[in-house]
C-alpha cells in the first residue's frame, strides 16, 4: 500500500510540466505544483503536524487548496475541511470535537474565529524554501497507510455532526479500480464539482491528480446545475465528470463529455437519466457512504438501461455483503442490509468509540480481525453478482445527493424554547423537487413563526438541511400501537397554509404588452416549486427554492423569454420584483 504523498509524487515523475491544475484563466503544471506543496509541508512540520495530526483547512474553491491538501499529506497530517460558508456554530462544533493542531485559511476567510492556531497561506508560507520531496526522516514519525487521511464530518442523528475518520490505507485499491474503469490519464480534463465538505471532492481529486490528468476547477457559481455547469464543462473541455443525479437531471446532456465518461453518484440514478446520459459517453453509476473511501462499488458502462439501475460490483479491495438480521449472506436475490468490507472501510467515528463499535463491527466473512461498516442501506445481490440498492432501514435520506440524519435537524428545532416536539420529512415527486418540511408542535400558549424556525435552523445547519417548510401541528398522527406515524405526515405541507398546489398549467405565455415581468416571473415561480399564487415581495428561497430549483427556474426563463440570467443574480435578489428587474434589464440589454 501506498500513502497519497508516495502516489502524486509518483505521478509528478512521469508528468513533469503537463497541467494538473485549470482555475479560470490559470494552469498549474505538476512541477510547480509538487513545489509548492512541498515547500508548505516544511512549514507545516515546523508548526508541529506529522502523522495522525489533524490540520482544518478554510479555503475556497481554487489552486491553494490543492497546494493546501498536498502539503498537509505530505507532512504526515490529515485534513479537515471547513467550508467557510457553513454557519460558524457547526465549523466550531468541527473544531472542538476534532480538536486539530492547525487551521490553514486563506486571507480572505476571516469569518472564523476558533481557538486554534493559524497558518495563512499567502506568498510567503509557500514561497521560498526547499521545494525537493519530503524525505522520510524530515516528518514528526514514520508514515504508514494506516495513517489517517482526513476526517469529514456527516449528518448526526443524535443533533450533532459526527467526524468519520479515514486513513491512507484504502487509496491505492481506489487508484486502481479508477485506472481499471477509466484508463484517464495526460491529456484528460477532470470537472472538480463536489464540495470540499464532502468524500467526493476526494475522488475528483486522486482521478486528476494520481493519473497524470488535469483537475478543472471553477467558481461555485460556474458549476451551479443547468446552463452554467453546462458552459463551464463545455469552455474546459471536460471529459470526466462525477455528478448526483440532481444535478444530472438539472443538465442538458446534448454534447457533453463526448467520448469521455460520467459517474453518477449519491443518489438513486433514474431509468430516464441513465438512458439520457449513456448517449455518446460512457456512463457509471458508483455507491458508497463515506465511512469508506469514497465508495464501496461501482456498476457500467451501462448499455442497456433496464428498470432499475445496477450500482454493480465491489472495486478493487473491496467487498458488499447482502446479510439478513442474523448475518447470513443472501446471494439469490433476496433484500438484505449491506455491509461494507475491505481496504476502504474507515478507522471509524472520530471521539466515539461507542457509535464505532455499533457500526463498524467483526466481519465473518473476512481474514481474522476484519471488519466490516453496518452502512444501514438495503439491497440485493443478483446471481450474476449486480448489486442493486433499495432504500434505507432508518431515518436517514438523501436529499438532492446530501445524506442528511432528519434526527439532526429535529435536534435543532426542539432547542427552539418554543418547540415541544419537531418531526422531519421529505416531500417530492422526482429527485430535484425533494424538500425537507418540519412538523413542530409547539408547548401551550407559546406561538412561533416559520420563518423564525427556519432562522433557528440556519443557526447550526448547512442550507441543504433547512427545511423548506414548517407545519405547526396540534397532535402527530400515530400508528394503532401508538407510535409515530410519519407516512400520515405525508402531505401535509401542501394540505396547510404552508403552500397549496399549483394549478395544472400549460407553459407561460409571454406577452410583455399584457403582462409585466413580474407577473410572468410569479407564475413561473409557482410552476417551479408547485405551491399556490405568489407575490413580487416573496423570496424564493424563502418560498422554499433551493439551488437545483433556482438553476430549473433560470432554464425556464432562458426559455420561454430568451434571458439568460446569472445565478449570482438568482441568489442575490431580495424578492421576485428585484428579480423581474434583473430580468428585464437582461432583456433589454
Amino acid at each position: 500500500m501506498d500513502t497519497v504523498s508516495d502516489l502524486f509524487e509518483s505521478t509528478v515523475a512521469r508528468s513533469g510540466e503537463a497541467p494538473a491544475i485549470a482555475f479560470e484563466d490559470t494552469v498549474v503544471g505538476y512541477a510547480e505544483l509538487n513545489a509548492s506543496a512541498n515547500r508548505l509541508a516544511r512549514r507545516l512540520i515546523a508548526a508541529g503536524v506529522g502523522p495522525d495530526c489533524l490540520v482544518a483547512v478554510a479555503i475556497p474553491r481554487s489552486p491553494q487548496l490543492i497546494v493546501a491538501v498536498l502539503a498537509v499529506l505530505k507532512a504526515g497530517g490529515a485534513y479537515l475541511p471547513l467550508d467557510p460558508q457553513y454557519p460558524a456554530e457547526r465549523l466550531t462544533h468541527m473544531v472542538v470535537d476534532a480538536r486539530p493542531v492547525l487551521l490553514l485559511r486563506t486571507e480572505d476567510v476571516t469569518s472564523l474565529r476558533l481557538d486554534v492556531p493559524e497558518l495563512v497561506l499567502d506568498e510567503e508560507a509557500c514561497g521560498q524554501g526547499n521545494d525537493a520531496d519530503i524525505a522520510a526522516d524530515e516528518r514528526l514519525a514514520p508514515l504508514s497507510p494506516s495513517h489517517l487521511m482526513y476526517v469529514i464530518y456527516t449528518s448526526g442523528s443524535t443533533g450533532a455532526p459526527k467526524g468519520v475518520a479515514v486513513s491512507h490505507e484504502g487509496v491505492t485499491d481506489l487508484v486502481a479500480t479508477q485506472a481499471k474503469l477509466y484508463a484517464v490519464g495526460p491529456g484528460d480534463r477532470v470537472l472538480q464539482w463536489a464540495s470540499f465538505s464532502f468524500d467526493a471532492w476526494f475522488w475528483d481529486f486522486t482521478l486528476a491528480l494520481l493519473h497524470g490528468a488535469t483537475l478543472v476547477m471553477a467558481s461555485q457559481d460556474d458549476l451551479m446545475p443547468g446552463e452554467s455547469l453546462r458552459e463551464t464543462m463545455l469552455k474546459h473541455d471536460v471529459n470526466h465528470a462525477v455528478l448526483p443525479p440532481v444535478a444530472l437531471g438539472a443538465t442538458d446532456s446534448e454534447g457533453l463529455l463526448p467520448g469521455g465518461t460520467i459517474t453518477s453518484t449519491g443518489d438513486v440514478c433514474t431509468r430516464s437519466l441513465a438512458a439520457e446520459w449513456s448517449k455518446g459517453r460512457r456512463l457509471f453509476n458508483a455507491y458508497g457512504p463515506t465511512e469508506v473511501t469514497v465508495g464501496a462499488s461501482i456498476g457500467g458502462p451501462v448499455e442497456r438501461v433496464q428498470e432499475e439501475v445496477t450500482i454493480g460490483t465491489p472495486w478493487i479491495g473491496g467487498a458488499v455483503h447482502v446479510l439478513d438480521e442474523k448475518l447470513r449472506d443472501l446471494r439469490d436475490g433476496q433484500e438484505g442490509e449491506l455491509y461494507l468490507a475491505g481496504s476502504g472501510v474507515a478507522r471509524g467515528y472520530l471521539n466515539r468509540p461507542g457509535l464505532t463499535a455499533a457500526r463498524f463491527v467483526a466481519d465473518p466473512y473476512g481474514p481474522p480481525g476484519s471488519r466490516m461498516y453496518r452502512s444501514g442501506d438495503r439491497g440485493r445481490r443478483e446471481p450474476d453478482g449486480e448489486l442493486f440498492f433499495t432504500g434505507r432501514a432508518d431515518h436517514q435520506v438523501k436529499v438532492r445527493g446530501f445524506r442528511i440524519e432528519l434526527g439532526e435537524i429535529e435536534a435543532r428545532l426542539e432547542s427552539h424554547p418554543s418547540v415541544e416536539m419537531a418531526v422531519a420529512t421529505v416531500e417530492g415527486d422526482e429527485v430535484a423537487t425533494e424538500y425537507i418540511v418540519a412538523h413542530v408542535k409547539e408547548p401551550a400558549g407559546q406561538t412561533v413563526s416559520e420563518e423564525q424556525l427556519r432562522e433557528h435552523a440556519r443557526g447550526t445547519l448547512p442550507e441543504h438541511m433547512v427545511p423548506s417548510r414548517v407545519v405547526v401541528v396540534e397532535e402527530f398522527p400515530t400508528t394503532p400501537n401508538g407510535k409515530l406515524d410519519r407516512k400520515a405526515l405525508a402531505g401535509t405541507a401542501s394540505r396547510s397554509g404552508a403552500g397549496t398546489p399549483a394549478p395544472e398549467r400549460t407553459a407561460v405565455s409571454v406577452d410583455p404588452e399584457a403582462d409585466s415581468y413580474e407577473q410572468i416571473l410569479c407564475a413561473m415561480v409557482s410552476e417551479t416549486l408547485k405551491i399556490g399564487p405568489v407575490t413580487p415581495q416573496d423570496n424564493f428561497f424563502g418560498l422554499g427554492g433551493h439551488s437545483v430549483l433556482a438553476a430549473k427556474l433560470a432554464g425556464r426563463i432562458r426559455k420561454d423569454l430568451g434571458v439568460s440570467v446569472p445565478m449570482r443574480s438568482m441568489f442575490a435578489a431580495r424578492d421576485l420584483a428585484e428579480l423581474a428587474l434583473a430580468v428585464e434589464e437582461a432583456r433589454q440589454a
